[in-house]
């Protein structure tokens, strides 16, 4: 196989890959949903949509991540195959498995906790398969990055938690879900993480992206 097919073929396998840590991902996230104990900033923006509209939570948070991806190239941040397929799959896969869920709604505090934390770990595992993949980061950390590039004199960190605290504030006057688990996934969910990628010995960092021009010459079998 000469150089062009082996670059084409790692492009799509990558889609794949991507396509594969997404449905980890997702099925994390559905277990923090399944928790009943308040829902993460975003979550509960999709939530408060769905309330008002007749889409449901799947379309709702794909609707957001489109809006936020088209504000990532109004920024004018790099954009890779998967952050699309991200803002694509993600919210639907989320969906189906709230819809396949057999249990009952989860009334208990400690039961949802421990459901909570798991999902995180899902979420962290999903996203080491995905980010493998160099294909490009997802909409949200596009729209961070992009917005933190633009405020400069605040710290990166400060600038997620305002933006949080907007997408939170939205949801709730929507009706989204908030509660204890709301504050457990805001500041949680960044440290299972960290833990996950410490046993598994993975740098997000370490990741060099390609952005969705170079991957398309690639395709396409020109030199990048």
């Amino acid at each position: 196989m000469n150089s062009k097919n082996t670059l084409r073929l790692h492009l799509i396998l990558g889609w794949l890959r991507i396509a594969a840590g997404l449905l980890v991902f997702s099925f994390g996230v559905h277990l923090t949903i399944y928790a009943n104990i308040g829902l993460a900033p975003w979550d509960c923006l999709g939530m408060g949509i769905a309330a008002h509209t007749p889409f449901n939570y799947g379309l709702s948070m794909t609707l957001i991540a489109v809006a936020v991806l088209m504000t990532d190239l109004l920024l004018k941040e790099r954009i890779g195959f998967g952050t699309v397929i991200d803002a694509l799959l993600t919210g639907n896969f989320v969906q189906l498995f709230n819809s396949l869920n057999p249990f009952p709604e989860n009334d208990r505090l400690w039961l949802g906790i421990v459901i909570m934390v798991a999902g995180f770990v899902f979420m962290a595992l999903g996203m080491w398969i995905y980010m493998s993949a160099g294909q490009g980061c997802g909409p949200r950390d596009a729209l961070l990055v992009g917005l933190g590039k633009r405020i400069p004199f605040l710290p990166i960190g400060l600038v997620e938690i305002l933006l949080w605290g907007a997408v939170l504030l939205l949801g709730w006057l929507l009706g989204g879900p908030v509660g204890i688990g709301t504050l457990i996934s805001t500041f949680g969910a960044g440290l299972v993480m960290q833990l996950v990628y410490t046993v598994i010995r993975f740098d997000p960092r370490s990741i060099s992206h390609k952005d969705i021009v170079t991957a398309a010459r690639e395709l396409a079998g020109k030199q990048p």
